[in-house]
């Protein structure tokens, strides 16, 4: 299905409409039903399974009830009932994004993965060899159909949030009655963006949420037809330079932004939200120890250091800090971002009790890059030097690659069940009922 022809240019856009925009109908759903085929045509709600979790993906049954990503599950809870509720599985939606992914790359190697069940492609390289974009689409979910039971909705357009919207318009509708089937491939044709994207609301911009809307709609703008008709100075004034010029270039539809398969991480970080509040500092410190410990197995396997070490701390009523601290060097060590981290917690009043606790690192460098001696970190009371430590730094890392993350770890996370490492993604959708400390 494509939006019909009209006139318009649109500056600084390719002549042809060859980027895809695939996103993949309820994922993290549609992945449980292979392995849960007798749940089908149910409201089904993955997500955390604790007080505390949120949804990560609702199936489109459960979306007729106003279930959505990102909701909390006690919410999700009341509003369907019935629905059957279970817990995500980072890992193995990982496992089946990454071979998702190497079949994206078999068509281009133009592939900017957005998130697991997301990505950007430019096929304009390859219309001699596969077809037009509108068939590489076609053919690109009839593959991933084929080889993993899946289905994906597809937009083409000439510039990439074009792309992504036009996607949107590709995907099924949730329903009373049931998921109502999209096209599953919609192209935005080259002389038809204006049209197609001047009717929509101008919440459907990249930037436009709810404070930014207040304004705009002041200004009585409703749709992103309404936003393009006004001047420039008038964006900018009511919601700022930045915003202002990046809501009138996409009104516009002005996006000159390529396709980028390889992004640098600009930080690496792990995040805990605990099932109850911790009012110990002790056992926040073990806390602590642990996501210095993924940081560091990250930023090592990587080969990136950081210079900027931020402890972030949510408390019960939600507020949230950060303490940080920028070194000359670079760090990519567990044992010295926990030494680091530690100090920062210092600095903090747990008392009232703390909700969630995170540790990242900024400022990313290549490794070889790394000028800091860690024994001017390293205090009288730790027991050995910083080549000491990288060395047995080096072995674990060995160890885990072969054995598995949890082979080995600080003595301090060691407990009946193992070593409690802290894996990405593992707390994405909140924590479990059970304490997940000492």
């Amino acid at each position: 299905m494509s939006a019909e022809a009209g006139a318009s240019t649109i500056e600084g856009a390719p002549g042809e409409a060859g980027i895809l925009h695939v996103d993949m109908d309820a994922f993290f759903v549609s992945v449980e039903l292979l392995r849960h085929p007798e749940l089908r045509g149910q409201p089904v709600v993955v997500g955390g399974s604790g007080a505390r979790g949120v949804v990560a993906a609702a199936s489109y049954e459960a979306r007729a009830y106003g279930v959505h990503s990102a909701m909390p599950g006690a919410r999700a809870r009341r509003l369907c009932p019935h629905a059957v509720f279970l817990p995500g599985d980072h890992d193995r939606y990982r496992e089946v994004s990454e071979r998702v992914m190497a079949i994206f790359g078999s068509f281009t190697p133009l592939v900017e993965p957005i998130s697991l069940d997301e990505a950007f492609l430019d096929v304009r390289g390859a219309r001699r060899l596969l077809g037009t974009p509108v068939e590489i689409a076609h053919a690109l979910r009839a593959r991933i159909l084929d080889q993993e039971g899946l289905t994906c909705s597809v937009g083409v357009a000439r510039v990439k949030f074009l792309a992504k919207l036009a996607s949107e318009s590709a995907k099924p509708k949730a329903s009373p009655q049931g998921p109502v089937p999209g096209p599953g491939v919609f192209e935005v044709r080259p002389g038809a963006e204006l049209e197609f994207l001047h009717a929509l609301p101008v919440q459907a911009l990249w930037g436009v949420g709810p404070a930014t809307l207040a304004r705009l709609q002041r200004l009585g703008v409703g749709t992103v037809g309404d936003l393009s008709r006004l001047p420039l100075a008038t964006v900018v004034g009511s919601v700022g330079a930045a915003a202002g010029g990046h809501l009138h270039a996409l009104a516009h539809a002005r996006d000159p932004r390529p396709v980028v398969p390889d992004h640098a991480p600009k930080s690496i970080s792990h995040e805990e939200t605990f099932a109850r509040d911790r009012h110990r500092r002790p056992d926040l410190e073990v806390e602590v120890v642990r996501l210095a410990d993924a940081v560091g197995s990250r930023l090592r396997q990587a080969g990136l250091v950081g210079r900027t070490v931020t402890l972030k701390v949510r408390f019960g009523d939600f507020s949230t800090i950060t303490r940080s601290l920028t070194i000359d060097g670079g760090v990519d060590s567990g044992h010295q971002l926990a030494q680091i981290g530690r100090d920062l917690l210092a600095e903090v009043d747990v008392a009232p009790g703390v909700r969630l606790l995170g540790l990242g690192v900024a400022q990313l460098d290549d490794g070889a890059s790394r000028q800091l001696s860690f024994d001017e970190l390293l205090s009288p009371g730790d027991g050995g030097r910083a080549s000491d430590w990288s060395q047995a730094e080096e072995a674990i890392d060995a160890v885990r690659a072969r054995f598995g993350a949890d082979a080995l770890g600080p003595a301090s996370l060691a407990g009946p069940s193992g070593i409690r490492v802290a894996r990405k993604g593992q707390q994405q959708w909140g924590p479990d009922d059970a304490p997940s400390g000492p």
